[in-house]
């Protein structure tokens, strides 16, 4: 397996790419080798998680508060996505940015959202499997959202009027969430 690790805007949000094996059949991929995502510095992996979303569909901005934050590695497998990270970590001099990758399966690309980085995405096909691995399990207890058009961050979503989940339609701005990550501080 190739991989290639690229940092994005925010540096700690990584664009990764894997070789396609394609012929008249279709194609064939590596995407995951634990070894090789070690030697990148990639974190350990403990899930995966499958969703699928019709075109308009927008899923976040969501994260996980300390002491159970997880960081994620996006992969959509079919159809393609408009995907999303945000820095959230106070005193960062990042904070509020954000950093997006159009993700599909035949352009070979992940993108990895440490934790710290608030996640969302919208669908730009007429449907999208998004595969992500995370780095802890699902805490209820310390799962959050902002919502998606909150004017201090500013994201150029590619869809105006998104169908949303009442809980992500609640989501408060950054500015009022429940949100414990501190650059420079980890648990």
């Amino acid at each position: 397996m190739k991989l290639t690790v690229t940092p994005q805007r925010l540096p700690e949000v990584l664009l990764l790419t894997h070789d396609l094996y394609g012929d008249e059949r279709g194609f064939f991929a590596e995407v995951f080798r634990e070894s090789l995502f070690a030697e990148n510095g990639l974190p350990r992996f403990v899930q995966e998680n499958h969703s699928r979303s019709r075109r308009g569909v927008l899923r976040g901005l969501h994260y996980q508060k300390e002491p159970e934050a997880i960081g994620k590695l996006v992969r959509c497998a079919r159809g393609r996505i408009f995907d999303v990270a945000v820095d959230i970590r106070k005193g960062s001099p990042t904070f509020a940015r954000w950093v997006a990758a159009e993700l599909s399966a035949e352009a070979g690309t992940m993108l990895y959202v440490p934790p710290g980085f608030a996640h969302g995405f919208c669908t730009l096909s007429d449907e999208a499997d998004v595969i992500y691995k995370v780095t802890g399990y699902y805490a209820p207890d310390c799962d959050r959202g902002i919502r998606w058009d909150d004017p201090a961050i500013g994201i150029a979503w590619p869809v105006r009027a998104p169908e949303l989940s009442g809980k992500d339609a609640a989501a408060p701005l950054l500015a009022e969430a429940d949100n414990n990550f501190v650059y420079g501080v980890t648990t």
